[in-house]
C-alpha cells in the first residue's frame, strides 16, 4: 500500500473513532435508560378478560389519545420497542395494528382450546448478563422471563427419522464444537477452522449499527474507501455465500449440511446467503436458546403498559391506509380505515414498523415512491421467501406423546442448497407431495408454564418455505372464503408435512384435535407481510454489502419519517429488536446502545459495592 493510501486510510480511521466519540457522549434528547426499570416479577397473569385489556383493545377515534409525540405502524418488537423506548423518556406514543390481536410475530392466539405463537419460537443471548437481555428487561420492566431450552437444544436430521441420521447442537462457547468433533470424527479440523471463523466474525454485527448511525456521508465515504474489509471480518466475508465457505472447509456432505442447518431461520438457500449472516446466527445461539414463559404473547403483555403509562396507546384494527404528509413534504400523521371512513390521526413523528415495501410503495403518494432516494433503497431490496405453517393441537401431555423441547431442522438430504431450490422451483402440485425441509418445534414442551395452563394438552408448530406464486390466484379472496380448490391444495401441503411428523413424534399420529395450515396468503392477512414472508426483505447477498446497510437507515428521505424492525436491520426477533433501538436512536439523537451499556456498568458496579 502506498504512503498516500495509507494516510487517506488512517485519516478515514480517525474520522470513524471522531463520530463514534461524539455518538457516544449521547449529546442528544432524554435517555431512556436513565434509570433502571426493572422491579420483581409479578406473578403470570392467566385471566383471559384481563389478557384481553392490554392484548385486543380495538382502534376508535374516541380512544387516540391527545398530544401525540409519535405514531408507530405495526405492533411487532420492532414498533413496540421503538415506541417503548420513547415512551420511556417520557413520549406520547400511539402505536397502530391493522390485526385484531396486537404483537405483530410476537402475538399468541387460541383456536379450539389450544394456544399458539405466530412468530417466536426461540430467542439466542438471552443468558443473564448478555446485552440484549438486559435491554429486554428494560422494555418489560423485568416482567417477562425466559426458559431455557435444554443443552441440546435443536437437532439436524439428514433423511427420514429413524432411518436417517440425526445430529445435535449443543450451547456452549467450547462444547457447541466439542460435540460436532464428537458426531464428526476425523473433521477436527474444519470443525476448528469454522469455529475459528465464527470468533473473528462475533463482532461483525456493531459494523452494521455503526453504518447506519454515523452521518450518511461519512458512511458512504466509508464504503466507498475500501478501508471496511481491512478493519471488519466481517465486511470481507460478507460477498461469500455460505455454501462457498463451508464447501471450502470440508468434503463432508454430512458435515457441510449441520454447519449450514440454520439457513431456514433467516429463509435464503447457502448459495445465496451470505457467510457474515450466518455467523451472526451461529454466534447467536452459541450460549443455548430461551423461550418465554407464558408463550410469545408475554413481549408484547409486558411492553405495551410502558408505553400506556405515559398517555399513549397501542389499538388493534386500526389499519393504516396511508402516512399523510404537510404542504413542505414532511410526514405530519397518518389516516386509518375505520368502517367506510378514514381517520386523521396527526403527530410531529410517524414510524413504520410495516416493512420497507409496504411503507415506501403502499402508504407513501405516488410522487414519493418515485424520487431518487426512496428508489435507490428499494432496489437494494427484494421480497423474501414465503412459508408455510402447520398448527397442531394435541391431546395428552408432552411426557405421554414423548414431545421434547429441543427443536428438529428435518431434511430430505444432505445437499440442503440443492432439495431446497428444486422444490422451490418445482409446481405447486409437485411441491406440495414432495417438502424437503422442515423445522419442527413444540412450544408446550418448552413452556414450564405450560402444564399449568393447559393440563393435557400440547402442541406443536410446523414451518417451511412456500413460494406466494402457488397460491398468489387466491389472493383476492376474503380470509376462510377462498373456496375448496385452495383448501385442497392447502391440505396436501399439510397432509404431507404431518407424515414425515409423524415418523420423528410417532405417539402424536392419533391424538390430534386441532389441525390448521397457515400459506403465505395467511401471513400476508394477519402479519401484513406483501408476500407472505416470514422475514421481511430478502437477506440474501445484496443486503449484507456495506453500501446496502449504509444506505438503508432508519431516517426516511422523507422528514419526520422513520423505519424500525426487521427491515431496517435483520430479521427475527433480536434483528426487529435492533431496528429498534437504531430507530429511537435516531429520533432521539443519541446512542443508546451506549446508554443501556452504560447503565448496565452502572448497576453492576452497585451491585458490587453492596456485597463489599
Amino acid at each position: 500500500m502506498g504512503l498516500l493510501a495509507l494516510l487517506f486510510l488512517l485519516l478515514l480511521l480517525l474520522l470513524l473513532l471522531l463520530l463514534l466519540a461524539r455518538a457516544r457522549g449521547g449529546s442528544g434528547g432524554p435517555n431512556p435508560f436513565a434509570a433502571d426499570a426493572r422491579r420483581p416479577p409479578a406473578p403470570l397473569v392467566t385471566d383471559k378478560a384481563a389478557r384481553r385489556t392490554v392484548l385486543k383493545t380495538v382502534f376508535s377515534p374516541e380512544k387516540v389519545p391527545p398530544g401525540l409525540d409519535a405514531i408507530v405502524v405495526g405492533s411487532g418488537i420492532g414498533g413496540l420497542g421503538a415506541a417503548a423506548l420513547l415512551a420511556r423518556t417520557g413520549r406520547r406514543v400511539l402505536v397502530l395494528e391493522q390485526h385484531g390481536r396486537l404483537g405483530g410475530c410476537c402475538h399468541s392466539f387460541s383456536e379450539r382450546g389450544f394456544e399458539f405463537d405466530s412468530g417466536i419460537h426461540y430467542v439466542g443471548e438471552m443468558q443473564e448478563g448478555s446485552i440484549s437481555h438486559f435491554v429486554v428487561e428494560q422494555l418489560t420492566e423485568g416482567q417477562l422471563e425466559w426458559a431455557p431450552l435444554p443443552a441440546v437444544y435443536d437437532a439436524v436430521v439428514l433423511g427420514d427419522p429413524g432411518s436417517g441420521r440425526t445430529f445435535r447442537l449443543r450451547a456452549g462457547k467450547e462444547e457447541y464444537f466439542q460435540a460436532l468433533k464428537e458426531q464428526f470424527p476425523g473433521e477436527e479440523k474444519a470443525i476448528e477452522e469454522f469455529q475459528q471463523l465464527m470468533k473473528s466474525l462475533r463482532r461483525g454485527p456493531m459494523w452494521m449499527v455503526v453504518l447506519k448511525m454515523v452521518p450518511r456521508a461519512a458512511a458512504a465515504l466509508l464504503c466507498r474507501s475500501g478501508l471496511l474489509p481491512q478493519l471488519s471480518p466481517f465486511c470481507r466475508w460478507a460477498s461469500r455465500s455460505l455454501k462457498e465457505v463451508v464447501d471450502g472447509l470440508t468434503t463432508n456432505h454430512e458435515l457441510r449440511a449441520v454447519l449450514s442447518y440454520l439457513f431456514p431461520t433467516y429463509g435464503v438457500v447457502p448459495s445465496k446467503a451470505s457467510f457474515s449472516l450466518h455467523s451472526i446466527l451461529v454466534n447467536h445461539f452459541l450460549h443455548g436458546a430461551w423461550y418465554p414463559k407464558g408463550g410469545a404473547g408475554e413481549i408484547a403483555f409486558h411492553i405495551i403498559p410502558v408505553i400506556r403509562r405515559t398517555g399513549g396507546d397501542v389499538l388493534g384494527k386500526a389499519p393504516v391506509q396511508r402516512i399523510l404528509l404537510d404542504p413542505q413534504g414532511k410526514a405530519c400523521g397518518v389516516s386509518v380505515q375505520k368502517g367506510p371512513d378514514l381517520v386523521n390521526i396527526f403527530a410531529p413523528i410517524v414510524i413504520s414498523d410495516a416493512g420497507i415495501f409496504n411503507t415506501y410503495e403502499r402508504l407513501l403518494p405516488r410522487e414519493v415512491q418515485v424520487q431518487p432516494e426512496v428508489q435507490a433503497q428499494l432496489r437494494l431490496m427484494t421480497h423474501g421467501e414465503g412459508g408455510f405453517t402447520v398448527f397442531v393441537g394435541l391431546n395428552g401431555s408432552r411426557e405421554e406423546l414423548g414431545l421434547e423441547a429441543t427443536n428438529y431442522f428435518m431434511y430430505s438430504g444432505s445437499d440442503l442448497d440443492g432439495i431446497t431450490k428444486r422444490y422451490l422451483a418445482s409446481s405447486r402440485e409437485e411441491a406440495a407431495k414432495n417438502i424437503p425441509l422442515l423445522f419442527v418445534t413444540s412450544p408446550s414442551a418448552k413452556d414450564p408454564t405450560w402444564e399449568m395452563r393447559h393440563p393435557g394438552k400440547s402442541t406443536l408448530a410446523v414451518v417451511t418455505f412456500a413460494k406466494y406464486e402457488w397460491f398468489e390466484e387466491w389472493k383476492d379472496k376474503k380470509v376462510h372464503k377462498r373456496g375448496d380448490d385452495y383448501e385442497e391444495l392447502k391440505k396436501t401441503f399439510v397432509d404431507t408435512i404431518m407424515q414425515s411428523v409423524f415418523k420423528l413424534y410417532p405417539r402424536i399420529e392419533d391424538r390430534i384435535e386441532y389441525l390448521s395450515g397457515g400459506t403465505p396468503l395467511t401471513n400476508q392477512h394477519y402479519l401484513a407481510s406483501p408476500r407472505g414472508e416470514f422475514y421481511g426483505a430478502d437477506h440474501g447477498l445484496a443486503r449484507l454489502q456495506a453500501m446496502a446497510m449504509a444506505t438503508v437507515r432508519a431516517q426516511t428521505p422523507v422528514p419526520n419519517l422513520y423505519l424500525t424492525g426487521q427491515d431496517l436491520c435483520l430479521g427475527g426477533f433480536t434483528g426487529a429488536l435492533q431496528g429498534a433501538l437504531i430507530c429511537a436512536s435516531t429520533v432521539l439523537n443519541r446512542n443508546l446502545y451506549m446508554d443501556a451499556l452504560q447503565l448496565k456498568k452502572s448497576l453492576k458496579a452497585t451491585k458490587a459495592e453492596k456485597k463489599d
